[in-house]
């Protein structure tokens, strides 16, 4: 298809050599300020683009106005080759004699709304007012349910009726566009959702005593999926494996390779690698995954021995998890031997820390995004110790697994005073005798 050549300014038809000067209902070359106008702008005069193939017996009359009062201004074209060259974006309308001839409309072709479909795709943001006898109403008719936004009949046609015509054509038109772009963007949006929410993991934890809760809420707006990655799976030798990750960055880029990274942890897990050996593997996938050299990831891994009691650890440049045990303040496992978040340094090692838990705990492994809101007015952050305090005083209040993260997240927001901007996952695993 041929793409329109934009002109400096709107041409009305009479400066054109198109249209006798009496028929035009805009006003003249020394009256027309150079202002440019697009489809949707109504501040400025509203322009008629008009294809018959008899200009001059046309029935536009001299008082065409807007409701505004000012001139709508008239562009002619015999033809659909001239319409082309005339359609810019300064056209709101376009008012179309039906019984014009289709181009490359072959002889004995019983279409007769072919010019208006050629109309249609060559003009799809704009508005179209078909333009056919009073005899064939049914004509009419058909090229509205076909894409104009009304008909008019030539002989029963004034300039107070076509003016009408015209501002109703532009704002169905432009209301039929609002309605289509709000029904594509709630359309995408549910498949996005579907999408997203099929990503999120499902724990894996059959067979085991622990009890299971996660919290999750990313950062971007009307997202369920963020940077932030968690999963939980028990090995058929009765180990409970745990994961939290985060890879910097909020983007759908970032959310798509979270969700790689915790799936190929899951399935590295499943088959049998552990600690050092797991994260490096791990390294090389975002390596291969990422697209720029600079995202990493941070990451906690830890694996709870069948019996409950002991743990080992392994962070990425992670903050370490929270332990709580009955009768003693919350605090976070050692995070002395914490090495380097993934992909940052190529050949890095992280080591695995052994850690007693105890018959009775909780064990919250959370981003981030969890301690880096701010408190009230003091521009501070919340951080580990004030995530520390929180948690004990919520602990002491009964609160424990949804609940809990429920409220640690909600009392999280309101100290920030409003929504948190970074991704916020935080895992939950119980035992209790």
């Amino acid at each position: 298809m041929p793409v329109p050549v934009p002109r400096p300014r709107a041409i009305p038809a009479v400066e054109s050599g198109q249209a006798p000067a009496a028929l035009i209902g805009g006003p003249s070359k020394e009256e027309t300020p150079r202002k440019e106008a697009t489809a949707a702008d109504t501040t400025t005069n509203l322009t008629l683009l008009l294809i018959e193939d008899d200009p001059g017996g046309s029935p536009i009359v001299p008082d065409l106005l807007d409701s505004a009062g000012k001139p709508i201004r008239v562009r002619t074209a015999r033809n659909l080759t001239e319409a082309e060259r005339l359609l810019t974006d300064d056209v709101h309308c376009i008012l179309l004699d039906l019984a014009l001839p289709a181009p490359g409309r072959a002889q004995g072709d019983e279409d007769e709304l072919a010019v208006l479909r050629h109309v249609l795709e060559l003009a799809p943001r704009h508005a179209v007012l078909a333009l056919t006898a009073s005899a064939d109403a049914e004509r009419g008719a058909e090229a509205v349910r076909v894409g104009a936004q009304d008909y008019l009949f030539r002989d029963e046609l004034d300039g107070r009726l076509l003016s009408r015509a015209i501002r109703y054509a532009v704002e169905r038109k432009r209301s039929d566009t609002a309605e289509r772009k709000l029904a594509e963007g709630r359309l995408r949006a549910q498949e996005n959702r579907r999408l997203e929410r099929g990503l999120l993991p499902t724990p894996l934890l059959d067979g085991s005593s622990l009890r299971f809760a996660a919290r999750y809420r990313p950062g971007r707006s009307r997202a369920l999926l963020g940077g932030d990655f968690y999963d939980t799976v028990r090995t058929p030798d009765g180990t409970v494996h745990a994961m939290i990750g985060d890879v910097c960055g909020h983007g759908p880029d970032e959310a798509a390779l979270g969700v790689e990274l915790r799936i190929a942890w899951r399935a590295l897990t499943l088959a049998g690698l552990c600690g050092d050996e797991l994260l490096n593997t791990l390294q090389q996938v975002l390596e291969h995954e990422r697209g720029d050299d600079e995202i990493f990831a941070t990451l906690c891994t830890v694996d709870i021995a069948p019996d409950g009691r002991r743990a080992g650890l392994c962070l990425a440049g992670h903050p370490s998890p929270l332990v709580a045990r009955p009768g003693r303040p919350p605090q976070l496992l050692p995070y002395d031997n914490n090495g380097p978040a993934l992909g940052l340094l190529p050949g890095a090692r992280w080591p695995r820390t052994q850690v007693e838990l105890g018959p009775e705990w909780s064990l919250m492994l959370y981003t981030d995004g969890l301690i880096e809101g701010r408190v009230g007015d003091s521009g501070e952050r919340l951080g580990q110790d004030g995530m520390l305090e929180m948690i004990g005083r919520q602990l002491a209040q009964g609160l424990r697994g949804e609940q809990l993260l429920q409220a640690a997240v909600h009392e999280v927001r309101q100290l920030n005073g409003g929504e948190l901007t970074d991704d916020v996952a935080v895992v939950l695993l119980d035992r209790v005798p």
